[in-house]
């Protein structure tokens, strides 16, 4: 990649909602973060981070149908920016299904990013309360992709 390439690159993170960006292959790497300098909650790699529910960020999804209570429960947010997945392989059966118990260490989902299948897998034993995340869909680092209720 050119310094034009990745001048180009950053002047569209700039302008996008795209907190954080990183490419690798065989002869280069490239990080960009847009990331201030407030205390962020960290997730590990492999594991989306459970957190109390709070107000969702401007680019989440409404985790709340029309006319009905809010969804109460814990947050399962993407550890990576990239692709969510809810199933090991297009046609296949989901990991998981809204209502079901899942034990610590469970796949939930796959977030893929940079044709790196990521499975992110349940912090603790929990009931996945509601599928945030829509099959095929890009997520952002730190959005909700479940809402779960710990057991």
């Amino acid at each position: 990649m050119d310094i034009k390439e990745i001048k180009e690159l950053i002047k569209y993170i700039e302008k996008s909602e795209i907190k954080e960006f990183q490419y690798e292959n065989e002869e280069e790497s490239i990080y960009i973060s847009k990331m201030d300098d407030a205390p962020q909650m960290m997730a590990q790699p492999q594991y989306a981070a459970p957190v109390q529910q709070a107000p969702a960020p401007a680019a989440a999804p409404a985790v709340e149908a029309p006319a009905a209570p809010a969804i109460k429960g814990n947050e399962v947010v993407s550890p990576i920016v990239g692709t969510f997945y809810e199933s090991p392989a297009p046609g296949s059966s989901p990991f998981v299904k809204e209502g079901d118990t899942v034990s610590k260490g469970q796949t939930l989902c796959i977030v893929e990013a940079m044709k790196i299948m990521n499975e992110i897998e349940a912090e603790y034993d929990c009931k996945i309360v509601k599928k945030v995340g829509q099959n095929g869909v890009p997520v952002e680092y730190g959005e909700t992709i479940f809402i779960v209720e710990p057991l």
